[in-house]
This record gives C-alpha cells, sequence and structure tokens, in this order.
C-alpha cells in the first residue's frame, strides 16, 4: 500500500451558531488516507462536508477535533504544499493569463524569464499558450479553470484540492476538462482530492473514492476504483460501479437514519 501522502485522523467540525442557536455539526469522526501519487474523490450529496473537508485539507479551517497530517506531520494552516483549486476561477480580472499563471513563482522571488518560462509551460500544458496575453473577461468558463489549473501547477504544490472545479460548467466542456484533468495528472502524478456531488465524475477520474453521508458528514465507505483507463462513461464497468455506489450510499444513508 503506498504511503499517505494527506490523513485525516478522526477529523470532526462544529460550527458555533448565533447566540441563541444550536451549535452545527459538520463534519463527525472523519478519517481517510490519500496515499501518495493517487487521484481520491470525496463524493456525497451538499452539503455533507466536502468542502468543509478540503478547507481544513487547505488550512483554511480548524477542525474541532483530530489531526489532518501531510507526509506524517499536522498541518498549521495554509501552506504551499498545497494547491486549492475552487468552483470559482479566483483569477485576477486585472492581470492577463500569463500574469495570472506567473502570480506563485513572483510571490516566491522567482525570476522574471524563468518565471515566465514557467507560466508559459503550464499554458502549453492546458492548451492556452496562445491566449497568455488575454485577460480574464475574454475567455470562457472552460478556459478560465484552465487558468486556474495552470496557476496551481505553476506553485509546484505536492497536493492539489479541487473543490467541484466543474460543477459551473456545461456538460460537454465539463467532461472534455475531466478528460485534459486525467492527462495532466497522469504526466505529472500530483496527489489529488478532489470534491463531487456527481457519480459518474467520481467514476471516470479516481483510483478510490470517499462515500459521504449528509447532516452531518461521515465517510460511509471507501471503494477502490480498479477500472482499466482510459474509462468510457457509457462502457458496461464504468456503468456497473455507478450502480454499486448508488446503492452503497443509499444504504448508508438508511442505515444512518435509522440508528
Amino acid at each position: 500500500m503506498p504511503q499517505a501522502k494527506l490523513a485525516f485522523e478522526h477529523i470532526t467540525k462544529v460550527y458555533i451558531a448565533a447566540r441563541g442557536s444550536q451549535p452545527a455539526l459538520a463534519v463527525q469522526d472523519f478519517s481517510l488516507e490519500v496515499p501518495e501519487n493517487s487521484f481520491v474523490c470525496l463524493l456525497g450529496p451538499s452539503g455533507c462536508g466536502k468542502s468543509t473537508l478540503l478547507n481544513m485539507a487547505a488550512g483554511f479551517v480548524t477542525p474541532t477535533s483530530g489531526a489532518i497530517l501531510v507526509d506524517g506531520a499536522p498541518i498549521a494552516g495554509a501552506g504551499a504544499d498545497r494547491g486549492v483549486i475552487f468552483q470559482e476561477y479566483a483569477l485576477f480580472p486585472w492581470y492577463t493569463v500569463l500574469e495570472n499563471v506567473e502570480l506563485g513563482p513572483r510571490a516566491r522571488s522567482v525570476p522574471a524569464g524563468e518565471r515566465r518560462a514557467l507560466g508559459e509551460h503550464y499554458l502549453d500544458m492546458v492548451g492556452l499558450l496562445e491566449h497568455r496575453h488575454k485577460y480574464p473577461k475574454e475567455l470562457s468558463g472552460g478556459m478560465k479553470q484552465r487558468v486556474a489549473i495552470a496557476r496551481t501547477l505553476a506553485n509546484d504544490p505536492s497536493v492539489i484540492l479541487m473543490d467541484e472545479p466543474f460543477g459551473a460548467l456545461d456538460a460537454q466542456t465539463r467532461e472534455s476538462l475531466q478528460d485534459e484533468l486525467l492527462e495532466i495528472w497522469e504526466s505529472t502524478r500530483k496527489t489529488v482530492l478532489f470534491v463531487t456531488h456527481s457519480i459518474q465524475e467520481a467514476v471516470v477520474l479516481s483510483d478510490a473514492i470517499a462515500l459521504l453521508d449528509a447532516h452531518p458528514g461521515r465517510l460511509i465507505d471507501v471503494l477502490h476504483n480498479d477500472l482499466a483507463r482510459p474509462r468510457q462513461r457509457t462502457a458496461a464497468d464504468v456503468v456497473e460501479l455507478e450502480k454499486e455506489i448508488y446503492g452503497r450510499r443509499y444504504a448508508g444513508a438508511v442505515t444512518h437514519a435509522l440508528a
């Protein structure tokens, strides 16, 4: 079994509500190991704590109890070893595409020529090199998300955290970006933790799928996805795994409700 690059150890998160309201239990006793170089999906319905878990791994939110480790060391806030890609593109509109991608290297005082070469390399990787002098307003949604991916890669994090990055896109663009993301992952072999509520997306992308139940978020099961790559979305084995996941998720939710 590969070494755990990222590990959640008995994570619970309680949000303290306004005066007079009850505290909100968002995540309950969640444990998961994400092996190095793997692609793991957090799959669950809206409101089950997926984004909360991702934000805790990013260091933006502090767990109420438990620990999150990277390479065996507890995280203590945000760090350059973890890159985050959000559903919103979070590009600076006054910077060109290339300037947006260069932001991380610039913050690290990388010399201008070197950071330009880095930016162009990763824009070429996501198919946007010819658009490097455009501004975000000139790009489609899918192109903006490619810029966000290139910007994260230019920082060279060892872990990439992705929070439903394709959720706002149309189905055709979404599938195209899923395929492109897999090509990038296979060439870079970064460790990826990917949040989604789409069963098909999880099956197409992942090495393993962590199924979450809602209210509060808790782990139902972890399924190892050994289907051969590349995966055809309408192939019988893909559809069969989707059905199995749906059944497990439903069974888990019913068991929780009756407990």
